[in-house]
């Protein structure tokens, strides 16, 4: 069997289990006496032995048979659960995971894991773990289910086919299989006997049928009639080395097998059997399900694994197709033709349908990064001492693949600040009147065009006076402007370069680097973050990310004879201001925007943009928003609104100021994309 093909479903679906695990582990510390978490830790760990065995890593399937070893003697009450032993076995699904991170990266899966092995043996013993060194395994003895041996009726056909092929040369077995009780995926394992039959005989005929074997309808045995020149011996070996197989038992079938069956059944002449004469005569029926099954081993399922590159693919081909629904828009404008007009508002309409499939192909529940911090948070809980529990709210909330792989490590450098920052000691929250626990909650959820991302902790709060003193002391705000800030404002001095609080640079948050990488992440992604805070009482961080990063809603604004992008999730709204409306404020032009003071920033001036000595009256603003902090841009006039696709300028050009990529506008020109952020400062 190649198994090369099956190595990308192999590496995520040990994902899967492993997060399992992971997932049940953390249960199981909660609720150690519930045997149902156990069950399903088991479970996970024995689908990976199996698949691992299957695919050839050894490594990999000897680690978890031995943390499967003391599951089994766990859920069988023979090992009372304890810190100590979760902490074993929390480092086997660490080590597990490396392993499976190393094939993913083309590596063989192969890691020295002596030391958790001898912990493991140790627990299995009931020897102390600590001083425990290498040892050997004591195998639990268990009793093996006897195998049900079927005794299958053959038709005219297949017993012609039966006694041709003794004629030349082959011999007729029927195998009777058992899989596990525990088996998962028995359509898969069933896929995985025919498949091994098939390279050393010829299938013709299962019993229950082929069709109830892919839907599983059977409980753990089956039997199999197999054509081949192989012996019993060969033929029973091969399968045993398919994992979750029980017990095999092999039996040859002979003419006198036959002719006995015959003399139970009237309804099969005897000269059948003798001269080979017959409906099916020297016809093979091949009932090996192999190709069947590969293709749907769960009927029931309604999903496919795609790479995401594909996807990709399909991205970058859709963008070109809205560049050139927007060429045709603009064609159609032009020439004014109603049969034109109403055909390219048909294209829009179904484009657009179909951005939305495309899009929505492309989200990933944030689950796939959330679900690795509960398990962070316990282990540096632990590190620190401290009781900490987390809370997910908001998992199944989606967001483009693109933007999920960028903000996992923002966001774990915000839970380690807030473990090691928010969260008091427990005997100082005692003190405080507060549970010795502490509560970090992470939320996600959907509104409008965005998704926002909250981390709260109920721990000590930002003291703002250490933090104004500590922005003054390392020059990031003079004293002056420190007054007239707002306390959002100095909340958010945390996330300005080379700021820390912390006297000693710590491990577990930090690590000598400030928020303002976490910043920096998020600004890329197009998103904003905002902290809001009361003192003894913890902080909330919130993050607002755009759905997708490739096609964005922008405003089409001019400045001479340039155009430029403005996106839509920056603006508040435009206005036209009257050249007596601008005052001047520490040389700095501004505008009183609803009883706010706004500055206005010329992006003629910003870009450069030749202009012409025309003195104006009246002016076109963008009013744009970072955060509470405001702008007004001017440009020359408003285009209009409009989607369009994102490009990146190149490496050569990643360092233009304000400008976050281009993109190609309906009558071929090149529009420069604003990036808002940037602007506000």
């Amino acid at each position: 069997m190649e198994l090369s093909q099956y190595l990308e479903v192999f590496i995520e679906e040990s994902k899967e289990n492993l997060q399992t695990c992971n997932e049940q582990l953390l249960e199981l510390e909660k609720n150690p006496q519930d045997l149902v978490i156990v069950n399903e830790i088991f479970r996970s760990a024995h689908t990976l032995k199996g698949m691992s065995a299957t695919m050839g890593f050894e490594d990999l399937a000897n680690l978890t048979h031995k943390m499967e070893n003391v599951l089994d003697a766990i859920r069988n009450e023979k090992i009372k659960v304890s810190p100590e032993i979760l902490d074993v076995v929390f480092k086997s699904v660490d080590d597990l995971e490396a392993m499976v991170l190393s094939i993913a990266e083309g590596g063989d899966g192969k890691r020295d894991v002596t030391e958790v092995v001898a912990m493991l043996l140790a627990i299995e013993k009931g020897e102390n773990v600590s001083m425990a060194i290498a040892g050997t395994e004591v195998a639990a003895a268990t009793e093996s289910p006897g195998v049900q041996t079927f005794s299958m009726q053959y038709e005219a056909y297949e017993q012609t086919v039966i006694q041709q092929s003794y004629e030349q040369g082959f011999r007729c077995f029927e195998i009777s299989v058992s899989l596990r009780e525990d088996c998962l995926l028995k359509a898969a394992r069933v896929y995985m006997v025919f498949e091994v039959l098939g390279k050393l005989g010829e299938v013709i005929k299962s019993l229950p049928s082929v069709d109830q074997l892919e839907e599983e309808q059977f409980d753990q045995s089956f039997v199999i009639t197999v054509v081949s020149k192989e012996d019993a011996v060969h033929l029973e070996n091969a399968i045993r080395k398919v994992s979750e197989v029980e017990e095999v038992a092999v039996m040859e079938i002979t003419a006198r097998h036959l002719l006995n069956q015959n003399q139970n059944d009237d309804s099969i002449p005897e000269t059948i059997v003798e001269k080979g004469e017959g409906k099916g005569q020297g016809e093979v029926q091949t009932s090996n399900p192999a190709g069947n099954v590969s293709k749907q081993s769960n009927p029931s399922s309604k999903t496919i694994r795609v790479n995401i590159e594909r996807l990709d693919v399909l991205m970058n081909l859709f963008e070109e197709l809205v560049i050139d629904r927007g060429r045709l828009e603009q064609i159609s404008k032009e020439l004014n033709n109603p049969e034109l007009n109403e055909t390219v508002e048909r294209m829009t309409r179904i484009s657009g349908d179909l951005q939305n499939i495309i899009l929505n192909m492309r989200m990933v529940p944030v689950e796939t990064v959330f679900n690795r911090f509960p398990r962070m948070v316990r282990q540096l809980a632990r590190d620190l001492n401290k009781k900490i529990e987390l809370d997910i709210i908001g998992a199944e909330t989606e967001l483009d693949r693109t933007v999920i792989d960028e903000i996992g490590d923002p966001l774990v450098h915000l839970i380690r600040n807030a473990l090691d920052h928010g969260i008091e000691m427990p005997e100082t929250r005692v003190k405080n009147g507060k549970s010795e626990q502490g509560t970090v909650k992470l939320k996600a959820y959907h509104s409008g065009n965005h998704v926002f991302i909250e981390l709260e902790d109920d721990g000590a709060g930002i003291n703002k006076e250490r933090v104004l003193e500590k922005a003054i002391q390392k020059g990031i705000v003079t004293e002056e402007t420190a007054h007239t800030l707002s306390d959002r404002q100095i909340y958010e001095l945390i996330l300005a370069s080379g700021f820390s609080t912390a006297d000693q640079i710590s491990d577990i948050s930090g690590r000598g680097v400030g928020l303002d990488v976490v910043k920096a992440t998020i600004e890329s992604l197009g998103g904003s973050i905002t902290i809001d805070s009361t003192a003894g009482h913890g902080s909330l961080f919130s993050i607002q990310l755009p759905l997708t990063l490739s096609i964005i809603s922008v405003m089409l604004v001019e400045i001479e004879e340039e155009k430029y992008a403005i996106p839509l999730s920056s603006i508040i709204e435009t206005a036209i201001v009257k050249k007596e409306e601008i005052m001047k404020a520490h040389n700095q032009s501004v505008i009183d925007f609803r009883g706010k003071v706004v500055p206005l920033l010329f992006l003629e001036d910003v870009f450069d943009v030749p202009k012409n000595s025309k003195e104006e009256e009246l002016y076109s603003v963008v009013i744009v928003r970072k955060g509470e902090k405001m702008a007004g841009l001017v440009v020359d006039s408003f285009i209009g609104q409009q989607e369009v696709v994102l490009k990146s300028l190149g490496n050569y050009l990643n360092d233009v100021f304000a400008i976050s990529g281009a993109t190609i506008l309906g009558d071929g020109q090149v529009a420069l994309i604003v990036d808002c952020n940037a602007l506000i400062k």
